[in-house]
């Protein structure tokens, strides 16, 4: 079983916060100048949409493994800080690249590295605070990590008025390399010993682990439903572009939408210690239904400043509300299962979506695959508010 709850693992909220928040501003220094980065090496909307897909499904092969390692595996934190080390170890490449699969290969170590630490870093903030406090603790890593997505765009505009889009691939690796030295140095384990204990089974038949419940799996199938229409974020700033916006203000496109998510992001875990999550969760992807249908029509730039906003609400009420619900959902002792399968589902129908949207979009124009995915998401809303409420695994917890 893991560690108790005490002063030296509580105070992993705001040091994996702080991780957060350095590893994010190196990650969004890059990554909404990365359309026009690729449009000046010639790729176009295809190629993104290969890119990201292939990226993110290589995550979520990588949080599928990590889950079950992490259940598997005495200590949590070696993972953790491997997978930062990764990342941050060929972000910097990006400003060397001079072909467009280039990108793509260093996207793929990149989003390698995201997969290997995000379940156990997961787990060991689940491992760190009480039950009740869940929504609240991965509330505050969110609007850590969302401030950094709010610093790296302005360091990012303020690197441009001085120099290059390479540049700010350079300049991101300083914030990089000292969120890898945090985690390394300051976050304190939670494992030590393997999670997963197999009970002595009777006529020497194989161990077998508890198995997840059943309302885990209808609240993946609903993850997994709005996945096939959630690609990538680069679609939203690409159809700015084409609606007039210059590559100049993508970065602070994503200004706009990381201020709403810190914001917004901690009040949405607290909210969720208090209601419901499937209720809280099901409203963000009916925000989500809206802001793609603004972006389909895309009617003003006014509009589209706003969907933008809206969207980083969206993200609040959804990512730290979803990773509660699964933490209190499921026994402790497979909670690395649980968050693989989770992040698995969510992140690998981004490869189906992106390779898709990229496709439409070529064929038909954005507002075919926009409309597609607001209509999935309401679907999927829909689905979490007829979703059976879980049993609480406090059988695993009660002994904290």
């Amino acid at each position: 079983m893991a560690r108790g709850f005490n002063s030296g693992t509580r105070r992993n909220v705001p040091i994996f916060g702080a991780t957060s928040f350095l590893n994010d501003t190196a990650t969004e220094m890059g990554y909404w100048v990365l359309p026009a980065f690729l449009t000046s090496l010639g790729a176009g909307p295809a190629q993104l949409g290969l890119i990201e897909g292939v990226a993110e499904s290589v995550a979520s092969f990588a949080k599928l493994g990590a889950g079950y390692v992490t259940d598997r595996f005495p200590r949590r934190k070696p993972l953790v800080v491997f997978g930062y080390a990764l990342a941050n170890a060929v972000k910097p490449l990006l400003a060397v690249a001079t072909a467009w699969w280039h990108v793509f290969l260093i996207r793929f170590a990149d989003r390698a590295g995201k997969g290997v630490r995000g379940v156990p870093r997961d787990v060991m903030l689940s491992e760190s605070v009480p039950r009740e406090r869940l929504g609240a603790s991965f509330g505050i890593l969110q609007a850590m990590d969302s401030a950094g997505a709010i610093a790296g765009p302005l360091l990012a505009l303020w690197v441009l008025s001085h120099f290059s889009l390479r540049g700010v691939f350079w300049a991101a690796a300083v914030p990089g390399l000292l969120s890898v030295a945090l985690v390394a140095f300051a976050a304190k384990e939670t494992g030590t010993t393997v999670s997963v204990a197999p009970a002595a089974p009777p006529d020497g038949a194989p161990a077998s682990v508890a198995p997840l419940p059943a309302s885990f799996y209808w609240v993946l199938a609903a993850v997994g439903i709005f996945s096939l229409g959630n690609s990538s974020d680069m679609f939203l700033v690409l159809r700015a572009q084409e609606s007039g916006f210059a590559a100049a203000y993508a970065p602070l496109l994503g200004l706009v939408f990381n201020v709403v998510y810190a914001v917004a992001s901690w009040p949405a875990g607290r909210l969720a210690d208090r209601v419901d999550k499937r209720f809280v969760a099901a409203a963000g992807f009916l925000v989500y239904a809206f802001v793609y249908a603004v972006f389909a029509a895309a009617p003003s730039r006014a509009a589209l400043w706003g969907g933008m906003a809206l969207y980083g609400l969206y993200y609040a009420l959804t990512n730290p509300v979803l990773r509660a619900l699964v933490a209190e959902s499921v026994p402790q002792g497979a909670r690395g299962r649980a968050f693989g399968l989770f992040h698995f589902v969510l992140s690998g129908a981004v490869l189906v979506a992106s390779l898709a949207t990229g496709e439409l979009w070529k064929r038909w124009g954005a507002a075919l695959p926009l409309s597609l995915s607001a209509t999935l998401a309401v679907v999927a809303a829909v689905m979490l508010l007829l979703a059976p409420r879980a049993a609480t695994a406090a059988s695993s917890d009660s002994s904290h």
